[in-house]
């Protein structure tokens, strides 16, 4: 069936290698892959847990880590939540999870509570914002971080496993050797106080992995979360490409239901369209049109690039995406396939997306 996923496990083991390499033999670091990138694909999260260099296995919603959890553990892996716990899923974050990431203390108190009633000890990663503006207490609040860490290691339940930040998802901020050296300086100043080690220094995602390469990821940081450069090979803070890895590890497949003549200019007058925007044409006279099915519903239409380099992809809608395929050397036929490589938001959109099928090569 169409469209669908076509999801290469050879090239994401190879992807899987050469990250591993880079982080852990040049880096020194702990190894947290991150599967929801590809909604937690039991194919791919088998080859991850089976995966010798991988430390920890990292999803943000609890429903993708229980699908796994069980692998995970039998094979040594540490199941992490990346997503702050909401309230409501306290119960599941201690029965599934091995360490989650936490800024709150009553989320924190009612880990605390809810691991007493399971008779377990709940691993916490207590979150730092270095200035990205996400999740975690501003670091220049030194009073509160402390406050936290004394309320943590009060509980009978909960064990401060180690501080985290996260960089770039939302404020775009770079990881850079100065912004990191001030967690490595929060989590020493911890240490001192309470006459504790804590076991991680999470650095950030895959934003910070090009740092190794330049000799510049601070001494003290010792894990990385990576998602995207596991699955696409990208360093995510300037969009370079991994050594060692490759792009097209995934494939969108979709196929044409139509095609015909039309002009490239719609007629009459412009409002918004299905989401609300008002959109921009070019005018290219009249044009050879092919309308896949697939739409905005199921991918991001700025996240996906055809193989076919002559294709223009000129919109979408929900069901629906316009390509412009005039200047393409293939005789195109109303059945036929249409090929996509994925950036990060079509990734994430189309391995969640319930109407597109995922098939392994």
């Amino acid at each position: 069936m169409y469209p669908r996923l076509v999801v290469d496990l050879k090239k994401l083991k190879e992807n899987l290698d050469a990250v591993a390499a880079i982080t852990k033999e040049q880096g020194h670091c702990s190894l947290m892959i991150v599967t929801k990138g590809l909604c937690a694909d039991k194919e791919m999260a088998k080859m991850v847990a089976n995966h010798p260099a991988v430390d920890f296995m990292a999803d943000s919603r609890v429903a993708n880590i229980k699908t796994y959890a069980q692998e995970a553990r039998k094979n040594g892996k540490m199941t992490t939540l990346l997503r702050i716990p909401m309230h409501a899923e306290v119960e599941d974050v201690v029965k599934y999870v091995d360490l989650s990431f936490n800024s709150e203390l009553s989320t924190i108190g009612l880990l605390n509570e809810a691991a007493g009633r399971a008779g377990v000890v709940h691993r916490i990663l207590l979150m730092i914002d270095l200035g990205d503006l996400r999740e975690g207490i501003f670091y220049k609040n030194e009073e509160l971080i402390l406050h936290t860490v004394e309320e943590i290691l009060a509980m009978d339940h909960i064990q401060l496993y180690g501080i985290g930040v996260n960089l770039t998802c939302y404020g775009a901020i770079i990881p850079k050797k100065d912004n990191l050296s001030n967690l490595v300086a929060i989590g020493r100043k911890i240490e001192d106080k309470f006459g504790i080690k804590l076991s991680m220094i999470s650095g950030g995602n895959s934003s910070s992995i090009y740092l190794i390469g330049k000799g510049e990821l601070p001494e003290g940081i010792n894990n990385l979360r990576l998602g995207e450069s596991f699955l696409l090979g990208n360093d995510t803070a300037y969009g370079a490409k991994l050594p060692g890895t490759v792009s097209d590890t995934l494939t969108l497949e979709a196929q044409i239901v139509e095609l015909k003549e039309k002009p490239s200019l719609p007629i009459g007058e412009v409002g918004v369209d299905a989401f609300g925007q008002k959109p921009y044409y070019e005018d290219r006279g009249i044009i050879k049109r092919a309308i896949i099915a697939i739409g905005k519903q199921d991918t991001d239409i700025d996240s996906m690039e055809p193989l076919d380099e002559k294709i223009d992809i000129l919109g979408g809608s929900s069901d629906h995406i316009i390509l412009d395929v005039t200047k393409s050397e293939v005789d195109y036929q109303v059945g036929d396939v249409v090929r996509f490589v994925l950036g990060y938001g079509g990734m994430l959109k189309t391995a969640t997306s319930p109407y597109v099928e995922k098939v392994y090569k």
